[in-house]
């Protein structure tokens, strides 16, 4: 105490320090007060960001925080040197901290970098119905770290974020139109051309396939025991099944009421008796 008493009572001693040390200092302070300005700004330009690309707010306020203490922390790192403070030690703990922490959740951080770049670049959202993973379902939730699907009969499907967002996907809602395609088969005796007639037929009556793109009708196979004929008609996504599943029923019965046969695979076997 004695000791500090007769340095402040030393003005060689006073000036001496100002002189060290007062150009470092006031540089220290000009570079922290700009520093957090020009991160002020940062945030704001990161916030304007995730608002024009309608990120969810829990996840903006989760990055946003990240971001502004990360970079504070490196700020705070820089004045300190520039004040002959020796950092290294400091910065090996830091930097082997972060390297044990990210081992040991290297799953978690790799689902969470997942649910960032899906929640930010939105390859799908709530309510499309996607397949990936081998797993199909429509969007119920996604979650930071896992997203959640309702398949067809109602169960449950939860697929992590990190090999959702890495891995191939279709996404079966994005556009708003979806090609219907069917097969049927007639028997080689039937008119070609009168199975294409009926077939259009059904497809006039229907007033949710569009007349725009046309439909297409053709003969892609002549099977072993069948002719087959394609028919792709496009439709708005929402339709999609209810053509399919009505298109299969009504075509069976027109041609039951036509008489053109829809074959079924046969085999001739044919017997040979042998004299002993």
């Amino acid at each position: 105490m004695e000791n500090v008493k007769n340095w402040f009572s030393n003005p060689e001693l006073i000036m001496t320090f100002v002189i060290k040390y007062g150009g470092q200092l006031l540089f220290a302070i000009i570079t922290l007060i700009i520093g957090l300005w020009i991160i002020s700004l940062l945030m704001k330009g990161m916030k304007k960001m995730f608002i024009a690309r309608d990120v969810e707010p829990g996840l903006q306020s989760f990055l946003l925080s990240v971001s502004r203490i990360a970079l504070k922390i490196m700020l705070f790192i820089s004045v300190i040197s520039m004040l002959g403070i020796r950092m290294t030690s400091f910065i090996a703990v830091l930097g082997a901290a972060g390297l044990a922490i990210g081992m040991a959740l290297s799953g978690s951080l790799q689902n969470f970098a997942g649910g960032v770049m899906i929640l930010i670049f939105k390859p799908f959202k709530v309510g499309d119905y996607i397949t990936a993973q081998g797993e199909s379902g429509t969007v119920k939730e996604i979650q930071i770290f896992h997203t959640i699907l309702n398949s067809p009969d109602k169960k449950t499907i939860i697929l992590p974020n990190g090999a959702l967002s890495t891995g191939s996907l279709t996404n079966y809602s994005t556009e708003p139109r979806r090609r219907v395609d069917f097969t049927f088969s007639i028997g080689y005796g039937d008119d070609i051309d009168k199975a294409k007639e009926v077939i259009m037929g059904i497809i006039n009556r229907d007033e949710r396939i569009l007349k725009e793109p046309e439909p297409f009708i053709g003969v892609i196979n002549l099977g072993n025991s069948s002719v087959d004929l394609v028919v792709r008609v496009w439709a708005n996504a929402t339709d999609y099944w209810g053509i399919f599943f009505d298109m299969q029923e009504t075509v069976k019965k027109e041609f039951d009421k036509q008489g053109i046969s829809i074959p079924f695979p046969q085999q001739d076997v044919h017997l040979y008796q042998t004299r002993q």
